[in-house]
């Protein structure tokens, strides 16, 4: 297993060339069973990871580009009649994929960016009354621009809390632009690059994920963060119970990403502000105070006693 995570990773990063972190973040939210919201500029990379990650482990990828005028049906299908035959027949939407990227999500009305819930909450579409299951793996991966806000509407937080996890990619480091730069000389790298899991062994990594056990002290330390955000003057809204179990399901997944057979304390710090940031509502008087919603998180972290290693091994 070891080896094929490290073979996943290097297949990723020949074609995407932004920060490991951005990849290690990506997969820990797939293995973790979780939908991945992007907020960052225009042409950092966003759809080449989508893509990649898909065709790393040859997946079906479909892309939608939210916009003002699309509708729900064009995201979930609908039923059309067919006046030859007298019947109606269903026309699946992008979403009965593997790989979703709904690019701009937050350019579509509140009526189109809610069809998305029961198909990231349920894994499944319900047309006319009845329910269809869509294809697992179902990993949708949401991108939105922070800088404009014209036509824009911002996504509710029933919708937020559907993400696992909210991460930025930023820009490529100088050396990383250049062999950008390179890789493209001759066409698109990531139409090139071929499979190294499949559809298969990917759901086998996902229930191995779901294996890594948290000892006591971890399960404990996290839900001493879900508390402190919940008795903290700083924050109007704290971190839900549904919070904390994608917080432990992130550790997990990043966990055995990491080679690990246990949770350990450092995989919770580390995904916890992409876990909590978009899950946490700052209070006026923070927001006042200059409060940002990282940064805050940041100060309950260095704040908590967190558990040993040991305690994290043995329980």
């Amino acid at each position: 297993m070891r080896q094929g995570i490290d073979s996943l990773i290097a297949n990723v990063r020949s074609v995407f060339f932004g920060s490991d972190q951005a990849i290690e973040q990506a997969l820990t939210t797939l293995l973790a069973g979780g939908h991945l919201l992007i907020e960052d500029l225009p042409g950092v990379g966003k759809t080449l990871l989508a893509r990649a990650l898909a065709q790393s482990f040859h997946l079906d990828f479909r892309r939608i580009q939210f916009t003002p005028d699309l509708l729900p049906t064009d995201v979930t299908g609908l039923n059309v009649f067919d006046p030859r035959e007298r019947v109606f027949s269903f026309i699946e939407g992008p979403v009965f994929t593997n790989v979703l990227l709904a690019d701009e999500i937050n350019r579509s009305s509140p009526r189109t960016q809610s069809s998305l819930l029961e198909t990231m909450g349920e894994r499944q579409v319900t047309i006319d009354g009845q329910t269809r299951s869509l294809p697992r793996p179902f990993f949708v991966i949401a991108t939105q621009n922070p800088i404009e806000l014209a036509g824009t509407y911002p996504l509710p937080e029933a919708q937020l809390d559907r993400f696992l996890m909210r991460v930025s990619l930023g820009y490529p480091t100088p050396e990383d632009e250049a062999r950008i730069l390179e890789s493209h000389r001759l066409g698109e790298p990531v139409d090139r690059l071929g499979a190294v899991m499949d559809r298969e062994e990917l759901l086998a990594l996902i229930e191995a994920a779901r294996r890594v056990e948290p000892r006591p002290a971890v399960r404990d330390y996290v839900v001493r963060l879900a508390n402190a955000t919940r008795q903290s003057d700083a924050f109007a809204i704290g971190l839900s119970p549904r919070g904390s179990l994608a917080l432990m399901r992130a550790a997990q997944a990043l966990s055995l990403l990491r080679g690990r057979d246990y949770v350990s304390p450092d995989a919770v710090q580390d995904v916890a502000l992409p876990v909590m940031s978009h899950r946490l509502v700052v209070s006026s008087q923070a927001h006042y105070a200059g409060g940002e919603v990282c940064g805050l998180i940041q100060e309950i972290l260095d704040r908590l006693p967190v558990p040993t290693l040991e305690s994290a091994r043995s329980g």
